[in-house]
């Protein structure tokens, strides 16, 4: 029988993100990247449209979605369950928010000194900036002359247009800012996004560049934490086959500083919440199977991530009175900036309990820590990991028992001398070390609990790993890191092994 409709639920409910003028965190969008890619994956395998329902809510918790009745098992959950259905409290909440935050923006606004003389406002091209400070962009403030303020900060900068480009419409991308911008290109306002998670894109008309000196100007509100340009992502204008490049040095000046303002109550984090609001409407609906994209904001209570996803399942399945179903997920990418003396391995250990998951019959999962981005929590790449969760539901849901649908999972190891042999399923037709001859990203430890860089080669389809610091291994790691670049182990079908440890005990 062939799956003909998948409930998706996750974060990625953007079709391209970033290329809207005006982007707002409460926009419904239907769109789903990673949904399109899957479905269209499947469409081309069998020729059988695929019907995708998308309920997903950016930084949701996987509690969020798990019902009243399920959430009894955990019972701090239950406990803010009953606090939030008593009457007026969601509200009560709610509306303390939106002063709060009104508030803030309104006070932000009245003493920004970029518009507080409207003849002189600070996106017009002829202002001087000769006592304003500069920093390097991409960058963050906290690290230059101004540090850690919140507010409002004026950015500026001027830059060359050859005449090719003068006149014409062009593509401006400012990578990430957090967390909101207003952006203006030689007096004239292009567009603003509201939260910091968008990719910026925005379009220049036709009659705004000129050939020679102009100016861009970028207000940017910044709430809590680090605010500036997110490094790593393009900065630059694009007209035809030309860019001009805008990273490097730009003026600053502070327009109006303010005390942090908190995050306010996120809905998508309230036990059972999420599953009441969009779940429940939906269980008469005939489905075929799930898509599931999410655990990020689980990553800081990962020790009990296994058995809340695994009680979600079972909940879903109950509800839906469907059998077990295919759940099909995607295992969380790579992400942070690479630090080798961390110990801190939030993801990791949710990664783990996600591949653990894989024990709950009729589910499967994609890996993907080669597709993200340390800098980006919704990395671009939506495509191939479109692509493996459609690989995974031709196992789970279209039983194609013949089919390369995973990367190396490990199964076990065996202990010879001071040498560990790793065995593997899914090596499809044998293990690779991708992009170079040495395996990367595998630890040893013996009995003293401390893990080292170990060697690894492929032996048949068998990783030997050893150290010369472990003369007594007793456990082996791989991509055990929230951002474990350079992991290199795959099978020959290009699809990358999940990481792993062999005990939980190390």
């Amino acid at each position: 029988m062939v799956p003909s409709g998948f409930n998706f639920n996750g974060k990625e409910n953007d079709f391209k993100a970033g290329s809207w003028q005006r982007a707002n965190p409460k926009d419904v969008r239907s769109f789903t990247a990673v949904g399109y890619f899957f479905a269209k994956k499947l469409y081309e395998a069998y020729k059988v449209p695929i019907g995708l329902i998308n309920a997903s809510v950016g930084g949701s918790s996987t509690e969020a979605w798990i019902s009243e009745e399920s959430i009894k098992s955990f019972p701090k959950y239950w406990e803010d369950v009953q606090r939030f259905k008593n009457p007026g409290v969601l509200e009560r909440v709610t509306k303390q928010d939106d002063e709060r935050v009104g508030g803030w923006n309104s006070t932000v606004r009245q003493r920004d000194e970029g518009y507080m003389d409207i003849q002189h406002t600070w996106f017009d091209p002829k202002l001087s900036t000769a006592d304003w400070d500069t920093m390097h962009v991409p960058g963050y403030w906290a690290a230059a002359k101004l540090g850690p303020v919140h507010g409002v900060v004026w950015f500026r900068k001027e830059f060359t247009i050859p005449a090719a480009m003068a006149g014409k419409p062009a593509t401006l991308r400012l990578g990430r800012i957090v967390d909101a911008d207003s952006v203006f290109v030689n007096g004239r306002f292009v567009g603003t996004t509201g939260f910091q998670y968008a990719q910026r894109m925005y379009r220049i008309p036709e009659d705004i560049l000129q050939e020679g000196e102009n100016t861009i100007v970028v207000r940017v509100v910044n709430y809590i934490r680090n605010g500036g340009f997110v490094p790593g992502k393009q900065y630059e204008i694009t007209a035809g086959d030309q860019t001009v490049n805008l990273e490097g040095q730009w003026k600053y000046r502070l327009g109006a500083a303010a005390e942090p303002l908190e995050d306010r109550l996120f809905t998508g984090k309230i036990p059972a919440g999420l599953f009441n609001s969009m779940i429940a409407p939906m269980l008469p609906y005939r489905i075929k199977g799930v898509l599931w994209y999410q655990g990020e904001s689980n990553t800081s209570k990962a020790f009990e991530h296994y058995e809340l996803f695994k009680l979600l399942i079972r909940d879903w399945r109950e509800n839906w009175h469907e059998g077990d179903f295919p759940f099909v997920y995607a295992q969380l990418p790579n992400f942070v900036e690479v630090n080798t003396e961390t110990t801190q391995y939030d993801w990791a250990l949710l990664r783990e309990s996600q591949l653990k998951a894989l024990s709950i019959p009729g589910t499967g999962m994609a890996v993907s820590i080669d597709i993200g981005e340390w800098n980006d929590i919704h990395p671009v790449n939506k495509r191939d990991l479109g692509y493996r969760l459609a690989l995974a539901a031709q196992k789970v849901g279209y039983g194609e028992e013949q089919l390369v649908y995973s990367g190396p999972i490990y199964s076990s190891m065996t202990i010879r001398g001071n040498k560990v042999l790793l065995n593997f399923s899914n090596v499809g037709s044998g293990l690779i070390a991708k992009k170079s001859n040495k395996l990367m990203c595998f630890e040893v430890c013996g009995v003293d609990d401390r893990f080292y860089p170990a060697e690894a080669e492929i032996v048949h389809d068998t990783v030997v790993v050893w150290s010369q610091e472990v003369s007594a291994p007793v456990a082996v790691r791989y991509a055990w890191a929230n951002n474990p670049e350079g992991a290199n182990l795959y099978n020959r079908e290009g699809l990358p092994a999940s990481p792993f440890r062999t005990s939980e005990l190390y």
